[in-house]
């Protein structure tokens, strides 16, 4: 079956464009009784589905496109195909992403409490909870009202999650973690682990307990296999809106600000304070015990080694190149110090010249 026609039949969702249209604000073009089930690419999209263009450098899609209706911008409405509905918006990506929630065809987490869940007599449940099979809730957890659990995912003594946030199956959620409403947190995260604190005697490591806790605020995102370590006397905390992707490592004591965004395998040393609205490039590594401005955004493979106190976008990566230019470039990145060394010889003598105390060397 050819992808647009699998794409409409993903969902048994059904909205109207004029139904769309209200929510979003939008001025409709076209037939507000026509119904969506799915979004898709312009090139992908098929009958009954809604499609968006958020970059001009596809907008010879639109002419193309056989979906149902598309999202666009005033500017880009003369180039929609005949007979396709649109969605005249201020942002169509946006507007998509609005769209999609609304047709999100996502099962739920859990269903229910499946008998093979071990719940402990002291822990709290509200309404309407659904924990998966083989799931465990230690002594004391607290868990909101609508909070979904995966299976196998553990729940440690004492630990808190907010109302309607949903964990994905073999989440584990250490002792005291407090995370709040609206969360979601994908299979394989660890949250609440010991911080990576020792101290050597004499050649052998002895281990710091780790005894803060991690703190999450509301409606935020945490990839599969992310590690968030808890605090080693004072907490890890993440504010509200953060989104971390897959891989992640966030250590002991790290502070977040709300809405920051963090890309697969980004690492942040430990006692680091990120600032609200930041923005980091996958493969990014902050290092410890530094501050970061609100605003900052740092590019992916950058490494953050000192302190950042102006907004603006900060990098350090190296670009890939071809083999033989990485050669090149290798070999004459071996000669810096021998380079520095001599400009500084040269500048020393160009000083003695300009002052008089060195006379050139003539030849008869």
């Amino acid at each position: 079956m050819p992808l647009r026609h699998r794409l409409a039949k993903r969902s048994k969702l059904v909205k109207l464009l004029a139904e769309l249209a209200e929510h979003l604000n939008a001025q409709l073009i076209g037939d507000a009784a026509c119904g969506v089930s799915a979004v898709a690419t312009l090139e992908n999209a098929g009958n009954g589905t809604i499609s968006f263009l958020a970059n001009s450098k596809y907008r010879k899609f639109l002419s193309q496109t056989q979906a149902s209706a598309v999202l666009v911008k005033a500017d880009d409405l003369a180039f929609v195909a005949p007979g396709v509905n649109a969605l005249v918006v201020a942002d169509p990506y946006v507007a998509f992403a609005q769209i999609a929630r609304m047709l999100d065809s996502t099962p739920d987490v859990a269903s229910g409490i499946h008998p093979s869940a071990i719940i402990d007599a002291t822990a709290v449940l509200g309404e309407n909870c659904a924990i998966g099979p083989n799931a465990v809730i230690s002594a004391g957890a607290v868990l909101g009202a609508g909070v979904q659990l995966g299976a196998g995912t553990v729940i440690g003594q004492g630990a808190e999650i907010g109302a309607d946030s949903r964990l994905w199956a073999n989440v584990t959620v250490y002792h005291n973690v407090i995370i709040g409403e609206n969360c979601l947190i994908h299979s394989g995260a660890v949250i609440g682990s010991d911080g990576f604190g020792f101290a050597n005697k004499a050649g052998n490591w002895l281990k710091i307990p780790q005894t803060g806790i991690v703190k999450i605020g509301d409606n935020c995102e945490i990839g599969a296999n992310t590690t968030i370590d808890r605090g080693a006397i004072d907490d890890t905390v993440i504010g509200n809106n953060v989104i971390i992707d897959n891989q992640c490592q966030i250590a002991h004591n790290v502070h977040i600000g709300d809405h920051s965004a963090l890309a697969g395998a980004t690492i942040v040393a430990g006692s680091t304070k990120i600032g609200r609205y930041c923005i980091f490039g996958g493969g990014a590594v902050i290092n410890g015990h530094i501050e970061i401005c609100d605003g900052a955004q740092v590019t992916g493979m950058a490494m953050v080694m000192k302190p950042i106190t102006e907004k603006g976008v900060y990098s350090s990566g190296i670009p890939a190149t071809t083999n033989l230019e990485w050669r090149k470039n290798t070999a004459k990145l071996r000669q810096i110090e021998h380079l520095f060394a001599r400009v500084k010889q040269l500048e020393q003598q160009l000083q003695q010249l300009s002052s008089g105390g060195l006379q050139p060397s003539t030849e008869d």
